[in-house]
């Protein structure tokens, strides 16, 4: 008879445990996520469900690491300081699970010193570090895209790769320094020409199945805690 109450005990005690855990489990939050860049964070010219940070929350999620969806905090044109204002702008008070940073096109394509560029490029992942709660491990560099591959940029494509090919190689350099995660999508990006459903129709942007390689890419790369 105690044995057979004992044995009661343990299977409701038993079931309580494994309840408990499922509903912790269930009820964790997703991890935050905030992307900072420019014209290709924000996904100009597709559709907000195409922009490769959005592709990114919903890939890891269905992977099983719930992403919330992403802050973002980029503007088309942005240049390094312009995202260094927009973000002193934005007083964010938060720590975020997941950072990401992708900045340098306007720099080059407004004629901006490479030199600028470095010291520029170096504080905003700096922040990017700080915004992770420090954490160098929830961060990760994204590579600017040639957009010398692209029907608009194809006439100076050879002026255009060539410093971009300079500004990749700095940020890279940099962000080996510290390091964080660098994911190189620039070669996804020069096949805009031969390919052309991967450029957007306003012939200079990524399209939504470019980014969808992107994000790929990124996948292979990430290592989240």
């Amino acid at each position: 008879m105690n044995m057979r109450i004992n044995f009661n005990v343990y299977v409701i005690a038993l079931i309580i445990i494994v309840s408990n855990s499922m509903c912790a489990q269930t009820s964790k939050e997703p991890r935050s996520y905030l992307a900072l860049g420019d014209s290709y964070t924000i996904g100009e010219s597709v559709a907000e469900n195409e922009r490769w940070p959005v592709q990114l929350a919903k890939a890891l999620t269905e992977k099983g690491t719930a992403v919330a969806t992403p802050r973002i905090i980029a503007v088309t044109g942005w240049r390094t300081d312009n995202l260094k204002n927009g973000i002193n702008i934005a007083q964010i008070k938060d720590k975020y699970d997941l950072v990401s940073l992708l900045i340098g096109v306007n720099n080059q394509y407004q004629g901006k010193s490479a030199e600028d560029y470095a010291v520029e490029y170096e504080d905003l992942l700096k922040t990017a570090i700080q915004l992770a709660g420090g954490d160098k491990s929830n961060v990760f560099v994204v590579s600017i895209p040639d957009y010398g591959y692209t029907p608009f940029g194809a006439p100076n494509q050879e002026k255009i790769s060539k410093e971009l090919d300079e500004f990749n190689a700095i940020n890279k350099r940099i962000t080996d320094a510290y390091g964080i995660t660098y994911i190189n999508i620039t070669d996804i990006s020069r096949k805009g020409l031969e390919d052309p459903e991967l450029v957007a129709e306003d012939t200079l942007h990524p399209s939504g199945k470019q980014y969808t390689l992107w994000v790929k890419r990124i996948l292979e790369s990430l290592n989240l805690k």
